[in-house]
């Protein structure tokens, strides 16, 4: 299915971007999280464009064929918010339409609210715009998991080389095992992500599921695995280590407000809706979204949202899209 899609190579920021890139009309860039690639978005790239759209889904730095710098501080939100403002400028336009899934979704977030004058309207999967805590979120997560005795893989990604050479190893199974663990059809969350004692690593526990459920084909599997074994896990961890750094760089981040049309989408089973115990992460999402026209909770799927349930997705995403044509 790969092969359907232009690919073309965009500079900025210093780097280069590999993107999928169809349609033309308003910019839409579409922004994918761990550990996943431009070909995430490939069941929404096609819908979007024939709604009148320029389409550029994007290999966020460190992923598939985008440069992968190897500097931890190389993957701050600051310079990835850089990389996208400097895709807007790739296109020649004044403005773009941000969608961002799982790292992606914070990515877009923190874009719209910290350059407002370069994004015209926002939309987050699985992961909502939350207003600063006290601490960083690698503080937060430590005193939740880390002083509890659990296991958190947040906490577990800040040793550089460790995380990597586990999934490294056997990129296939690695894969099928993170994608199954936090998709709805996995039995349960608590035990594999949530519920976890200290000790062991990222895979124990988690099931490789035999067959594979049908919203990945092998060959959409085949196409992930490839890009990750030729690319490393390094710089899609990177993002992880960053975080004490962006609370101290970005005193804005979770303050300043999405003024700009937004739309959050989520899967009922996401377990992102349970990282705080006893909290419903998917709760008043409006808090610092101004302009929140979609606030779409799709029952069924997991983290996966927009491969598990493309149709629900779309649906949903072009929705928003529409409400801005005037």
């Amino acid at each position: 299915m790969h092969d359907a899609f232009t690919l073309r190579s965009i500079a900025t920021n210093g780097i280069t971007l590999r993107a999928a890139v169809e349609g033309e009309g308003p910019l839409v860039i579409m922004v994918h999280g761990w550990p996943e690639l431009w070909y995430s978005w490939r069941h929404q790239i096609e819908p979007i464009a024939a709604a009148g759209f320029t389409v550029c889904a994007i290999d966020v730095r460190g992923y598939g064929g985008s440069d992968k710098p190897h500097a931890v501080e190389a993957y701050d939100m600051a310079t990835i918010m850089a990389d996208l403002v400097g895709v807007i400028d790739g296109f020649g336009q004044e403005k773009a339409i941000l969608i961002g899934h799982d790292w992606g979704a914070p990515i877009v977030w923190n874009t719209a609210a910290l350059h407002p004058e370069r994004i015209a309207a926002v939309a987050g999967l699985s992961v909502p715009y939350r207003p600063r805590a006290s601490v960083s979120n690698i503080a937060l997560w430590q005193k939740l998991y880390g002083d509890q005795g659990k296991f958190f893989y947040q906490l577990y990604f800040q040793q550089e080389g460790v995380v990597e050479a586990e999934v490294e190893a056997d990129m296939r199974t690695a894969l099928r095992k993170i994608y199954y663990s936090i998709s709805g059809d996995a039995p349960s969350l608590g035990p594999t992500w949530l519920e976890r004692p200290v000790g062991g690593g990222l895979l124990d526990g988690m099931t490789d599921p035999d067959p594979f459920p049908s919203w990945m084909t092998p060959s959409d599997l085949d196409y992930f695995v490839e890009n990750f074994e030729a690319s490393g896990f390094r710089g899609p961890v990177n993002r992880y280590r960053c975080q004490d750094r962006d609370f101290a760089n970005l005193p804005e981040m979770g303050i300043a407000p999405v003024h700009q049309p937004s739309a959050f989408i989520a899967g009922s089973k996401d377990v992102v809706r349970h990282f705080v115990p006893g909290r419903d992460g998917f709760a008043a999402v409006d808090q610092l979204c101004l302009d929140l026209r979609v606030n779409r909770i799709i029952e069924g799927p997991g983290h996966w949202v927009q491969q598990e349930a493309p149709d629900q997705v779309n649906e949903a995403l072009l929705e928003f899209l529409a409400t801005l044509r005037g």
